[in-house]
């Protein structure tokens, strides 16, 4: 009894230990020793770990570690690494102050009156073919994307406005409100977490995303909707090794274009230590301001010439519609078989349609984990590009706190904190209910959607006033089956109108689907098996208002099935089996002899004409 006692006692011990050193939180300021200005995108980090975290762009850091640790250390480019010994307390504030350190140049051939950053720009041409990513045949990684939205420089007359009255308060509510590169304070809007599986496969190229889990924050749409599914990391693909960069619908030059001496200028700076890689820091500029070309730094490793890092940012005089402030930030790393893959991409865009109008600043943090390369799937896993797991939605409380790789900083907290709030509010969750209802038509009540709601009463020289209700099925009640219904009823024809549609999901990863349909009701030769009208209700509404007789209107009652499967992406197939009766409302005549030349004898419709 006695052993049993201390067995106990010694497990109880042991689950007390690792309770109390289950979570210990630091938070800090990372600054230069020498200015005390902050060093933005600092690494702090457990020696001998995989623990660690980037600062912000203001040096601010937040890390929390599952055990016990005796110290924690920060390093930067063009800096020394500094450690300092912590506490067992369970929340700790430790600053930095990161001395000046550099290292003596790596051997490089420089020519008599060149400038010396050619030399290098030359070595990264002739090693980067073994250094891209597309020389893999296929290459695969987990990947987390963050995208926080925030209103910046917000108007005195939009800041009047309830719902921005009410989502201020909550924001400053929590702490002092995240500012932007004018030193403004602003207003989150909206914030998204994705957990993915990304697949690539070059030769041909097909890439597949596989949604795990993903959760809104804010002002989002409501759950299901295609915006809440697709902000992962296909959208944040970043690439310096092509001669041109997509960014905002832009072509841009890659600051390592094989024409980089063209558009370009370098400047050799320093020789540092990105993490375990000797690196050359070169600063870029574009020779022409105009030019859709980056400015900012590079780092490019010692012993393989390949690209390290980038921090580059777009120049306001780029020209680019809206847009007042573009940076990227990228980390990259070693493959298994050599080519270098992104492991951290950070991407501030700034969104302003005149400098009077309030803006967007829009942050992607994107970082990678788990990589596999040259171990191809085969060609029609690839078939489906964006696949979502049914359940991707369903996200458990503290999930997020113990799957994100990196650790928000101590304003993302707040952030997310305040909009978790934010998305609450009934002043905000009115506004999302009356925009989704002016986009789609239709207003949800529990698993239902009544509507659509434009056409709930419209008045045509046909119809007379046509008086509608109808609803359809949402994903809550059952996400393979959708069904859409309504009844209508004409003041003038006395005559009531119905339809049901809908269809099966039998194949997700082919979009292979069985349909039906069933219809009485009045249209038009002109709008006959418009698929937009379906779509749009406003449209739909639109179509049956006022004169319809030079549309030609006529009673249909159609009765049909449908299969419909994609054989492969972009290319889908539909076979439907459709009876189909028409009653025309307008002079209808068809010609009764082989003569059908102006003037032959035609003879009126013997079909049942309504009134």
């Amino acid at each position: 009894m006695k052993k049993v006692l201390l067995l106990v006692l010694l497990v109880l011990g042991v689950g007390l230990s690792v309770s109390q050193a289950q979570q210990i939180v630091f938070s800090g300021h990372v600054t230069e020793a020498t200015t005390g200005q902050p060093v933005p995108f600092a690494s702090i980090f457990v020696r001998g770990t995989s623990l660690g975290v980037t600062a912000d762009e203001n040096g601010q850091f937040r890390l929390t570690v599952n055990r016990s640790i005796d110290s924690l250390s920060a390093g930067a480019v063009g800096f020394k690494p500094l450690s300092r010994a912590v506490s067992k307390a369970p929340a700790q504030t430790i600053n930095f102050a990161l001395p000046g350190s550099s290292v003596s140049l790596g051997e490089v051939v420089v020519r008599a009156g060149e400038n010396p950053a050619f030399a290098v720009l030359r070595k990264v041409q002739q090693h980067k073919k073994q250094n891209d990513k597309a020389r893999l045949e296929a290459f695969e990684f987990n990947s987390y994307n963050r995208v926080e939205v925030s209103l910046s420089d917000v108007t005195d007359r939009l800041a009047r406005q309830k719902v921005i009255r009410d989502m201020t308060s909550v924001a400053q509510g929590v702490g002092e409100m995240e500012r932007n590169a004018s030193g403004k304070p602003t207003v989150p809007v909206f914030a998204s977490e994705v957990l993915s599986r990304y697949y690539v496969r070059h030769r041909p190229n097909r890439e597949r995303e596989e949604i795990k889990h993903s959760q809104l924050h804010g002002v989002a749409p409501r759950d299901g909707s295609v915006l809440s599914q697709v902000l992962g990391s296909s959208f944040q693909d970043y690439d310096f090794y092509p001669n041109w960069q997509i960014v905002m619908g832009k072509d841009f030059m890659s600051p390592i274009a094989d024409g980089w001496r063209i558009t370009y200028d370098y400047d050799l700076e320093d020789s540092v230590y990105v993490g375990q890689d000797r690196c050359y820091q070169l600063k870029v500029w574009p020779r022409r301001a105009q030019d859709l070309a980056f400015t900012g730094r590079i780092w490019i490793t010692m012993n393989s010439y390949a690209l390290r890092r980038v921090d580059l940012t777009v120049d306001p005089k780029a020209n680019i519609n809206f847009v007042d402030q573009i940076r990227v930030y990228q980390d990259l790393t070693p493959s298994a078989a050599g080519p270098w893959l992104p492991l951290r991409t950070r991407v501030v865009v700034g969104l302003k349609p005149t400098k009077k109008q309030t803006g967007l600043l829009v942050r992607f943090n994107t970082t990678n984990s788990g990589f596999d390369v040259e171990h191809p799937h085969e060609a029609k896993f690839y078939d489906q590009p964006f696949a979502s797991a049914t359940d991707a939605l369903e996200v458990p409380a503290g999930f997020w706190e113990q799957h994100r790789p990196d650790t928000l900083t101590a304003q993302e907290v707040r952030t997310l904190t305040a909009l978790d709030s934010v998305g609450k509010l009934r002043s905000v969750r009115s506004t999302l209910e009356l925009a989704d209802l002016l986009v789609t038509g239709y207003k949800q009540v529990g698993k239902f959607e009544l509507g659509p709601v434009p056409s709930v009463f419209t008045y045509n020289n046909v119809e007379g006033g046509r008086i509608q209700a109808g609803f359809r099925t949402s994903g809550d009640l059952n996400p393979n089956w959708f069904v859409r219904t309504y009844v209508a009823y004409g003041t003038k024809d006395q005559d009531f109108k119905y339809g049901l549609t809908g269809y099966r999901v039998l194949n997700r990863r082919n979009w292979t689907l069985l349909g039906f349909e069933r219809s009485h009701d009045v249209d038009q030769v002109a709008l006959l098996d418009n698929g937009y009208a379906t779509e749009n209700p406003l449209f739909d509404a639109a179509v049956r208002f006022g004169n319809i007789k030079p549309g030609r209107p006529l009673w249909r009652q159609v009765t049909g099935v449908s299969a419909q499967s994609d054989l492969f992406h972009g290319f889908s197939q539909k076979i439907t089996l459709r009876h189909q009766r028409f009653d025309p409302l307008y002079d209808f005549a068809y010609y009764t002899s082989a003569d059908h030349e102006p003037g032959a004898p035609p003879r009126p419709t013997s079909l049942p004409c309504r009134r």
